[in-house]
């Protein structure tokens, strides 16, 4: 008998759902695609408000990104602000399992940088957001067993766009199942084009600090984005999604979380303090990386406002300003990264 959506989300709270028991008979939902992506992607996105782009990545990519998470949890690729240096004679296990998140990796990892213009990615976004598209955030997920999920949020609330083009890129780089805490969305979310209010959850199970209410929505509407590893899972920045913690007994559920946005559209992005002498009708952060098309305002040039640091667990949201502005000092000691190219 198939499972209905209203009975995923009870059961998956109480542990009962199975890996990939939500997929009907075995098979990938509506909105699993492959490339090259049809009509009826793009009809989906639009209505939905998520899409799933399978076999994106080959098994070898996968592999690279996560010998490179192993490199960065290590500390191969510097000190970041956040975490400490592990003991002498630490295990690949016990680096990675100190860490949940790590937000601009692709300030320090070539390998990670790379993926931000992947070519399934490129393809997805030019058809669902326009021919010129700009990238100004990753953030590389680790979520070992036991390790919480995020409550009920949406993207444009941290990265807020002047055209609602804010759209993620989740690479999978693990199997992301309703047991070690995978995606879960409320599809057609977005359409309203409304910033639901948010308050503190004090949830132990989640590690953001606040949860999105008032909605017209309840759990029930929700359904699990279980996916196989090198799948990428697009979302728009309206779109209301959450994971729960990972309840597997070991592993671990990697993935490398890119956001993007058409170039045409300025980016206010400045954590409540503008500029001075910049009047938030004009404000653009410009940490950027173009991975399509032409930058409209590349006269502005870019800029250094982001570093590559750990998200202390318990703190959500788009990273940590103190871990941050050590992260900047560092890069600017070291004379920046590739990230701040033309591309």
């Amino acid at each position: 008998m198939a499972v209905t959506h209203a009975s995923l989300n009870g059961r998956a709270e109480a542990r009962e759902l199975r890996p990939f028991e939500s997929w009907p008979g075995g098979a990938s939902p509506a909105g699993y695609v492959r490339r090259p992506l049809d009509d009826e992607a793009s009809r989906f996105f639009d209505e939905q408000g998520f899409l799933v782009v399978e076999n994106a990545l080959s098994s070898d990519e996968v592999d690279e990104l996560r010998r490179e998470a192993v490199a960065i949890c290590r500390g191969e690729r510097g000190d970041l602000p956040g975490t400490d240096p592990g003991p002498a004679g630490e295990s690949d296990d016990e680096a990675m399992r100190r860490i949940l998140c790590i937000h601009f990796p692709h300030k320090v990892s070539p390998v990670m940088e790379r993926q931000l213009a992947h070519p399934a990615i490129v393809e997805t976004l030019t058809t669902v957001i326009g021919p010129n598209v700009k990238c100004m955030q990753s953030m590389l997920f680790i979520k070992s067993a036991g390790k919480p999920g995020q409550a009920w949020h949406q993207d444009e609330i941290y990265i807020p766009t002047r055209d609602r083009s804010l759209t993620g890129g989740w690479i999978a780089m693990d199997d992301a199942t309703v047991e070690n805490g995978c995606l879960w969305v409320i599809p057609g979310s977005h359409r309203p084009g409304v910033l639901y209010y948010q308050e503190w959850h004090a949830d132990p199970r989640f590690d953001c600090a606040f949860e999105a209410r008032r909605y017209p929505w309840t759990d029930a509407d929700a359904v699990p984005v279980e996916v196989r590893a090198g799948s990428i899972v697009f979302f728009n920045g309206y779109l209301l999604h959450r994971s729960l913690p990972n309840y597997a007994n070991a592993g671990y559920r990697r993935a490398l979380v890119n956001h993007y946005m058409s170039a045409a559209s300025l980016l206010p992005w400045y954590g409540g303090t503008l500029p001075e002498g910049q009047h938030v009708s004009i404000a653009d952060h410009r940490d950027i990386v173009m991975i399509a098309g032409e930058d409209p305002y590349a006269w502005k040039g870019t800029e250094q406002r982001h570093g590559p640091h750990v998200r202390p667990s318990g703190e959500g949201g788009c990273g940590n300003l103190k871990y941050n502005e050590e992260a900047l000092t560092r890069l600017s000691e070291q004379g920046g990264h590739s990230s701040n190219r033309e591309r």
